[in-house]
């Protein structure tokens, strides 16, 4: 490989890291812009709700962590009931085991 082949492999190399890196390097900047301008939606939105809308979006994420404490109270009764001697498919029923 003559010293002129092996120039133009390493300029290639070098344009084409560069050009990468640039290419990774915007495209991480305009994501992070864009997530700003996001943000920055939603606080102005929730700054000019009115109360209705306000009580609309609570009532919302009351609705979710009562599914959220429901799910999570069955699951424990179902450990309590196991912790007691109960096979999973016994406490899943409300059955006891004969012994």
């Amino acid at each position: 490989m003559s010293d002129a082949a092996r120039l133009q492999k390493i300029r290639r190399i070098i344009w084409t890291g560069a050009i990468a890196s640039v290419t990774a390097t915007g495209t991480w900047y305009g994501a992070g812009l864009k997530i700003q301008r996001d943000v920055k939606k939603d606080v102005q939105k929730r700054y000019e709700a009115t109360p209705a809308e306000k009580i609309a979006v609570l009532e919302e994420q009351r609705g979710g962590l009562i599914a959220k404490r429901i799910g999570l109270e069955k699951k424990l009764r179902e450990v309590e009931l196991r912790a007691q001697g109960k096979t999973w498919a016994e406490s899943r029923e409300g059955k006891e085991r004969k012994r």
